[in-house]
């Protein structure tokens, strides 16, 4: 199960705080709040859709909420509970409490319990969960049963060999020779850098290539250190390390070590194996002189740095360091891996200089007609989507040289906020987004979190399924709701800050991007979410919507120009949204 609530849920969920319990209007406002729900009604009246009435508000509620609806202990949560509690026949009330007494307390009259019951500390797929929906005649997904459970909490993972994956496709083949040749010829001097476009499957090709070096050192007590941005990508690395360690079918287990979102290594855990990382995590640890951490660095047998244009920073620095001062100055394969647009750009060409690096890339068949567009065969091949890009120009030209941060060199938060509360530019995003055809999974950038969860408000208050998520989300709700997406449970799914790297979802066929940026690298992370091809799962076409045409910098457009021309998009087309 996904974990998202299907429609039958919502309908009877829905049907039962409405026409059953006879919820408050006021109660159900307080829970998106009274500002958000006239900020709704408002663009409501807008879209010429009507305010919302009792049934809608509950409905957007529901799916808003999920299966958290009846889940927390903020007050209106309690509130809808205690609510609900009161509504019970006083025989089934006080059976209720008797399964679930307050601790040292001993309520004698029915007229307490709901208060008392409703402030109980609510555990998902708890016995008082469950109680409490079964009672009350709601679907049991409410009680947290359905919710995946987490595979990613320890931090040390033995995988077995057993399993069966694709092959590599030509190309990636040919990688693979190019990276093993390199690794044989220089060995612990080995540095390179792996080009390959986004979605062209440059860590499957990694991890098969530094697997099949690394696996008679593994014996050996050595470690595979792979380096990535975030916890997205560190999970994707690890499912990839399993699918090819069980794939080769190895006579041994091969012992994987999550060091990354706090996770501690314990010392007498090290065996040897693949360690994931992250890099904020291995400057700290360095910081704290950490003893696993020594351990791992000065057995490493090579290192793999994934979205590597970030490895120019000061915290690579003071891993390389400390790895030379445990490892030796010669230290050990290091390979970089980065997303490019087929060609020599040049900050792939920064990164090959610094590390004294072999630059390698795929050789693809008759090199003199993809010599100036390399991803043309990728396409044509079915390896990527096709692109079909939107340009949205929406009123006057805005320069946003005075909003730029000077650390990222990019737009700044200031000026992205007031984008998101710019009433006229969400008008036309939405209205373009209720164009889009039901059967459709589409994937949407927003400029902050506030407003990736307005956007998701507005598209479930006129029934398209959408769900928000941030790097705040709780991850269970992060995980459902990607899950949900993946499955074509919801049909927008909307983000801030946390769907760039890492996450695969193949059959978004329109990635829409309401938040401006000028950093071709995001640029292309952003998009890359939609560019995979049918070959690999994916879609023929791809519909990228970009809703900053008229915001300028220094005079010239941002990110998107520069990827139409890198990518040489074929597919333009001017989006031209009518006010009403």
């Amino acid at each position: 199960m996904s974990g998202f609530l299907t429609e039958n849920e919502i309908e009877q969920t829905v049907e039962s705080l409405i026409n059953v319990y006879k919820i408050d209007r006021n109660l159900l406002i307080k829970f998106i709040g009274t500002d958000k729900y006239i900020k709704l009604n408002r663009m409501l009246m807008d879209l010429e859709v009507g305010v919302m009435d009792d049934y809608q508000l509950a409905r957007m509620i529901v799916v808003e909420k999920g299966l958290f609806l009846f889940a927390g202990s903020n007050d209106v949560v309690r509130d809808l509970r205690a609510l609900l509690l009161k509504q019970l026949e006083g025989e089934q009330l006080v059976r209720l409490y008797e399964r679930n007494p307050i601790s040292n307390r001993k309520i004698q009259s029915p007229s307490y319990m709901p208060k008392a019951l409703a402030g109980k500390r609510w555990v998902m797929g708890g016995r008082w969960a469950r109680d409490f929906v079964q009672t009350l005649g709601f679907p049991l997904a409410f009680s947290g049963i359905s919710i995946p459970k987490d595979h990613s909490t320890d931090p040390v993972q033995d995988i077995e060999p057993r399993k069966s994956v694709p092959p590599l496709v030509e190309y990636q083949q040919g990688l693979k020779e190019k990276m093993l040749s390199v690794l044989n010829k220089e060995q612990e001097k080995t540095r390179c850098v792996v080009t390959l476009p986004t979605g062209g499957g440059k860590t499957r090709v990694a991890v098969e290539s530094f697997i099949d070096w690394m696996q008679p050192r593994f014996n050996e007590g050595q470690y595979l250190l792979w380096i990535a941005q975030g916890e997205e990508l560190c999970e994707q690395a690890i499912s990839c390390i399993t699918e090819m360690w069980q794939e080769r079918e190895f006579p041994e287990s091969l012992r994987v070590y999550r060091y990354f979102g706090g996770k501690a290594v314990k010392y007498e855990s090290l065996i040897g194996g693949a360690v994931i990382s992250s890099i904020q995590q291995l400057y700290s640890r360095i910081q704290s002189d950490d003893e696993a951490l020594n351990e791992i660095l000065a057995n490493c047998g090579a290192m793999i740095i994934d979205e590597a244009h970030h490895a120019t920073t000061k915290s690579y620095e003071v891993l390389f360091n400390k790895c030379k001062e445990l490892a030796g100055e010669s230290l050990f394969p290091i390979c970089g891996l980065t997303a490019t647009p087929g060609r020599s750009n040049e900050e792939t060409m920064t990164l090959v200089n610094q590390f004294e690096a072999y630059l390698i890339h795929p050789s693809l068949p008759d090199m003199r007609r993809y010599e100036l567009n390399p991803l043309l065969y990728f396409r044509e091949e079915g390896y990527l989507a096709e692109p079909i890009f939107l340009l949205h120009e929406n009123g006057e030209e805005i320069e946003v040289s005075e909003y730029i941060e000077d650390e990222h060199d990019d737009l700044s938060k200031e000026f992205l906020n007031d984008l998101a509360n710019n009433e006229r530019r969400n008008f036309q995003i939405i209205e373009y987004m209720k164009s889009i055809p039901l059967d459709s999974s589409s994937l949407v950038y927003a400029c902050t979190v506030e407003h990736a969860e307005f956007l998701a408000m507005m598209m479930n208050s006129i029934g398209r399924k959408s769900a928000a998520i941030s790097a705040d989300t709780p991850k269970p709700i992060r995980r459902m709701h990607i899950a949900a997406f993946k499955q074509g449970d919801i049909d927008f799914l909307f983000n801030y800050g946390v769907l760039t790297t890492g996450f695969d979802a193949p059959k978004t066929d329109h990635i829409l991007i309401c938040r401006p940026t000028s950093s071709i690298i995001l640029y292309e992370q952003m998009v890359g979410r939609g560019l995979r091809g049918e070959k690999f799962g994916g879609t023929e076409y791809c519909k990228i919507v970009d809703f900053s045409k008229n915001i300028k910098r220094h005079g010239e457009p941002l990110a998107y120009a520069r990827f139409i021309n890198d990518w040489q998009i074929r597919d333009v087309r001017d989006i031209s949204m009518k006010m009403h």
